[in-house]
């Protein structure tokens, strides 16, 4: 049986920080207090997770990448489960390939982190495609496409940033609605158009405020698929939560339907199916590797060192590792090279 207590515990932890799905576009004071942050991190150098970094034989597809000896390459992360995992198995394996590797892992808030990117002080991180295009660009609208959001976002960074953004991975860290996996062959409902085929009394929702409200967020989502809030989905069929309790909420049947972010290890930890978005009405969120064009320019192989692990990275699969984190306790430089390891990356 789910201890769903230490779900509710981890749950603190992980929404504490931020997260790619939950923003909209940003406001001028965000980036000033990104930029006075920024300079006094430059005074007194970048707060960083620190910790171990492990380093081991490069394996499988890394087995004959040239190695980076003499290299010293930065890698930062926002301060977010997720991010710090994508972290730590990119300073894996550039250790593993001889590079010397600075940590400057959990950097507080995407502004922040963007920023220390910009200004030359973190040479790779993990980016999302959605944030890059709605946030830092100041775009109004997602490219639902996500092969074409990406191709915007890569060719828009690297003419006005010198940033390059390498392949994209297939997990997509969005928006999403998540039943109990009872529940969903109960109702018979895998895809967010199976909505509509429910009697009213079904379509019961535990949602956090904000996505109840904003422009990208749940009524819009219900037009999308068809359905009007207040008749189709009665107000009363709406619970509001705290991000953190909305998980295990649904987990007790407190509503049919959770707002989740789609690679949340809680997903799996709590037995939870995520409805498929087949209108693709949510903004994607694809993971990539981003690279200062220098360093890339410089050491081209870096490319060939961590485009293999991007492919592997599936929404099943980022949702485990974060659970191994945020559930079960362990360190993201653990989980990180065990996956690594499990894949045949390293040896």
């Amino acid at each position: 049986m789910i201890n769903t207590k230490l779900i509710d515990r981890a749950a603190t932890r992980t929404d504490q920080s931020e997260h790619p799905g939950r923003r909209g576009p940003v406001r001028i004071g965000a980036v000033l207090l990104a930029l006075l942050i920024m300079a006094s991190l430059g005074a007194c150098g970048l707060g960083t997770s620190g910790g171990y970094v492990p380093s081991a034989r490069l394996a499988g597809p890394l087995a004959d990448v040239p190695r980076l000896d003499g290299a010293h390459i930065s890698v930062g992360s926002k301060n977010f489960t997720e991010q710090l995992v994508l972290a730590k198995m990119v300073e894996i394996v550039l250790k593993s390939a001889g590079a010397s590797v600075e940590d400057l892992t959990n950097i507080p808030g995407s502004a922040s982190a963007r920023q220390a990117q910009l200004a030359g002080q973190v040479d790779v991180e993990w980016e999302y495609t959605g944030t890059a295009w709605l946030t830092y660009m100041a775009q109004p609208k997602p490219i639902r496409d996500p092969h074409e959001q990406y191709v915007a976002v890569r060719d828009k960074d690297l003419k006005e940033n010198q940033l390059v953004w390498t392949d994209p991975s297939p997990m997509n860290d969005t928006y999403g609605l998540a039943t109990t996996e009872a529940n969903a062959k109960k109702l018979n409902v895998k895809n967010l158009s199976d909505l509509k085929k429910l009697p009213i009394k079904e379509r019961t929702f535990c949602l956090e405020d904000e996505f109840a409200s904003r422009s990208d967020g749940f009524q819009p989502m219900l037009k999308a698929y068809g359905l009007k809030y207040g008749s189709d989905v009665p107000k009363k069929n709406v619970k509001i939560f705290d991000a953190g309790a909305i998980y295990s909420a649904t987990a007790k049947g407190v509503c049919n339907f959770g707002e989740v972010y789609t690679t949340d290890g809680r997903i799996s930890a709590l037995n939870l199916s995520v409805l498929a978005d087949d209108n693709r009405f949510f903004p994607v969120y694809n993971g990539c590797a981003v690279w200062r064009k220098e360093v890339v320019d410089k050491y081209p192989q870096t490319r060939k060192l961590v485009d293999p692990l991007a492919a592997k990275l599936t929404d099943k699969t980022m949702t485990r590792l974060n659970g191994k984190v945020d559930v079960e306790g362990q360190t993201p430089t653990k989980v990180a090279e065990d996956w690594l390891r499990s894949e045949g990356f390293i040896r």
